[in-house]
């Protein structure tokens, strides 16, 4: 089981040079798998979209608050790391023209040695995707041929062709490829069953957000049946879940695996309301799961 820790945005610090390195080596040095860095290019002012990961509907972040660009970020804790994995939890990919995006993973991957994982997400506020000159309604179909896009511009040895709805070329060349022949790893996040559906169709892996219970049952089975309508092995669509650091335990470990899980990225608790607390509870649940060891 692999695992990971979300860099804690909410404090505010996570574009500082010294505070994330201290963070991300804390996390290597405790035998933590990888990282994981959130975005949002821009938040936008009193927003009318739901946030859909709380009851009340909205974010508990400030709209204020510091968010670095995750590939920046990880680029920058690339060069300060060695074996730390670099993940995303979510990009936004509504964000991003997919060319220019398939040039900066492969670049970050092939630079850190193949230590890139990129969870994908469709993005729920409808302002900032149309700050950044995405359509809201039709992002779905986007997304969809913005993977085709990238993956094949990783594949293509030679100049690349690609004519769709979206997005067209000829002859493109796009190097360096990333570090793995297959490419970076591209999983699909979300809590919605589209998101689920997606995952089964083209993700490299399934990492559902926000879900528990039944909601989680029924994503996870609506990505595995997805999978099979695709002609793909529903056991080759790595699924991710998530905890708190202080709840992870040997007992939680037993229930992911449960359900197929092979990687859980964690989250501070509401008492990690400093870098100090949190590296506490990252080096507690290191010690009790014996990482590293």
């Amino acid at each position: 089981m692999k695992l990971g820790v979300v860099v804690p945005v909410e404090l505010g610090r996570s574009g500082d040079p010294d505070w994330i390195l201290q963070f991300a080596r804390a996390a290597e040095s405790l035998g933590f798998d990888e990282i994981s860095a959130v975005e949002h290019s821009v938040v936008i002012a009193d927003t009318a979209s739901e946030y859909p990961y709380s009851p009340t509907g909205k974010s508990h972040l400030p709209d204020d608050c510091e968010i670095p660009d995750p590939l920046e970020l990880l680029s920058f804790v690339a060069g300060a790391t060695t074996t730390l994995g670099l993940s995303t939890g979510v990009l936004v990919l509504p964000n991003h023209n997919p060319v220019v995006l398939a040039k900066r993973l492969a670049t970050l991957d092939r630079l850190s040695g193949g230590r890139l994982r990129i969870c994908l997400g469709l993005g729920w506020m409808k302002e900032e995707i149309e700050a950044c000159g995405g359509d809201f309604e039709r992002r779905g179909k986007v997304a969809d041929e913005a993977i085709a896009v990238m993956r094949s511009l990783w594949e293509g040895k030679e100049a690349v062709d690609f004519d769709g709805d979206y997005f067209s070329f000829k002859g493109a060349y796009s190097w360096p490829k990333p570090h793995r022949e297959s490419g970076v790893p591209l999983y699909i996040g979300g809590h919605s069953l589209a998101a689920a559906r997606r995952a089964g169709r083209l993700g490299d892996g399934f990492q559902p957000l926000g879900l528990a219970g039944e909601d989680l049952d029924k994503a996870i089975a609506a990505m595995k049946a997805a999978a099979v309508k695709a002609d793909r092995d529903p056991a080759d669509v790595s699924l991710v879940l998530g905890a708190t650091l202080p709840r992870l335990d040997e007992a939680k470990l037993e229930w992911a695996r449960g359900l197929g899980a092979d990687r859980i990225v964690l989250s501070a608790s509401r008492r990690g309301t400093s870098l100090e607390l949190i590296i506490d509870e990252m080096a507690e649940c290191s010690k009790r799961l014996g990482l590293g060891a």
